[in-house]
């Protein structure tokens, strides 16, 4: 995947399943701006030097409200933005739209990918200026010419670049170009229920739980302990694929062949034990029932989550009454509270989105404005954290508040940026492929049928190589591990 020029295949080729990030769409805001003091958008950021005249309109292309959520409230330019919130303006008069299509059924590459191939021909005004990509599909737009170098044809500095973590920049760098830059860095943890932890363990203290589920002999140990007591160990087939499929020892996908890793089937095997034996209550991934085992009547032990799961989703899905976006967070509300991290049995991360400037831009210096901004300033990137729980990308800030006193009251007064720090600097995304959605999703949902009991472990295995064959026609052969 090395040809810049293999973009048009690919993006006919690669029919990808819905996000795994769909789901994260509450976004919280901080206030209207960031302490960071605000530069003109039409200069560059760096010398304050005027740069030549650019368009008046900023196109932005994602596939939920997050991004529009971080740029509203913390890009320091912003000046109104519209109550039905399409476009936003800023000091300057430009105006900011944006094109928001859901990831369902692979809804948002098909229409970027369409709307890429047009980009020489569209006027200016209405060209893709900005896009969004997330972990599981970045090489796909990041190994093409369809994004700009963030050095060399943005502006950015190794400088401004220096405190972000070096994954997050491995991941979109193709041939020594950066191709892309985000805001958060997406390390997981084991998110716990104190009252249950306690119930099982006698402590709901991070450490002490720690200790008992820091390598998967003891994961498994406590879930059958914790199910003799009445609880399940995680909500289902899906919880814990992450920590299994982040730890793999090559990439999906070598020349045309898709190799499963040995640690894949590793995950296969524990969910199906899990499954028989009572430790899961058999959901799936965003459904309503793994959905309620994070609310107040749920008797579920814990989840995997990374830094946006936790903010966003369970936060969500712990409330008795939700929160509106914007609106105030109470104590007392279902189990707010009743919540904690520890590090887990393997590290892992979870998604991830990346800032993308899209070749044939005519606002470079406002790309870069916007990139140097909420990507690279420790400001506003501490901000972000302290207003939202979000876990950003700048080592410096997130340093400082993991040295602080700060405390999250929905977890019980724990400082998880601590934990957070601490796991992001082992996160490796060196076996990254631009088949890892679509591969991870049908594996997922393939092997579903095998835990519940309908199809035999061969019939899985054969279901998986029906289902990718017609998502991946150029991937020629399937070989699972002996």
């Amino acid at each position: 995947m090395k040809n810049a020029k293999r973009f048009v295949s690919l993006a006919l080729a690669l029919v990808m399943g819905t996000s795994v990030l769909t789901a994260a769409t509450g976004c919280q805001s901080g206030p209207e701006n960031a302490s960071a003091a605000p530069v003109s958008s039409k200069a560059d950021s760096s010398s304050g030097t005027p740069a030549a005249a650019e368009g008046k309109v900023l196109n932005i292309w994602c596939w939920n409200d997050e991004f529009q959520s971080r740029f509203n409230s913390y890009y320091p330019e912003v000046k109104t933005v519209a109550d039905d919130k399409s476009t936003t303006t800023l000091n300057d008069g430009t105006v900011v739209k944006w094109t928001i299509n859901p990831n369902d059924n692979n809804n948002y590459q098909n229409k970027l990918d369409e709307a890429l191939l047009k980009q020489n021909t569209t006027a200016d005004d209405d060209k893709i200026d900005i896009f969004l990509i997330e972990a599981d599909y970045a090489t796909k737009y990041t190994d093409s010419d369809y994004t700009l170098d963030v050095k060399a044809d943005l502006g950015l500095s190794d400088q401004d670049l220096a405190q972000q973590y070096q994954y997050t920049k491995d991941i979109v760098t193709v041939d020594g170009k950066l191709k892309a830059t985000s805001w958060q860095a997406t390390p997981g943890l084991f998110v716990y229920r104190r009252s249950i932890a306690k119930d099982v363990l006698g402590s709901d203290d991070p450490t002490t739980v720690q200790k008992c589920l820091s390598d998967w002999d003891k994961f498994n140990a406590i879930a059958q302990k914790a199910n003799k007591k009445g609880y399940q160990m995680l909500s289902g087939f899906d919880d814990s694929y992450r920590t299994f499929s982040n730890n793999v020892s090559a990439p999906w996908v070598d020349g045309t062949t898709v190799k499963v890793d040995p640690n894949i089937m590793e995950w296969v095997d524990q969910t199906k034990e899990y499954t028989e034996k009572g430790y899961n209550n058999k959901s799936t991934l965003w459904s309503d029932t793994w959905a309620a085992d994070q609310g107040p009547k749920g008797k579920v032990f814990g989840f995997f989550y990374s830094t946006w799961g936790i903010n966003f989703t369970l936060l969500g899905n712990s409330l008795a009454t939700p929160v509106a976006e914007g609106g105030k967070e109470e104590a007392g509300n279902g189990i707010y509270g009743d919540w904690a991290v520890c590090e887990g049995s393997q590290p892992y991360y979870w998604g991830g989105t990346w800032i993308c400037g899209a070749a044939g831009t005519d606002n470079k210096a406002l790309v870069k404005d916007v990139m140097v901004k909420l990507t690279c300033d420790a400001n506003i990137m501490k901000s972000i954290t302290s207003d939202t729980q979000d876990y950003t990308n700048n080592q410096k800030a997130m340093e400082e508040i993991a040295g602080s006193d700060y405390q999250s009251a929905f977890l019980g007064g724990q400082n998880h940026i601590k934990l957070f720090a601490t796991a992001a600097k082992k996160i490796d995304m060196s076996n990254a492929s631009p088949y890892d959605q679509g591969l991870n999703e049908s594996m997922q949902k393939v092997f579903h049928d095998y835990f519940n009991g309908t199809v035999d472990l061969e019939t899985a295995k054969t279901n998986f190589e029906k289902d990718i064959k017609e998502k991946y026609p150029d991937l020629t052969e399937v070989k699972w591990p002996e």
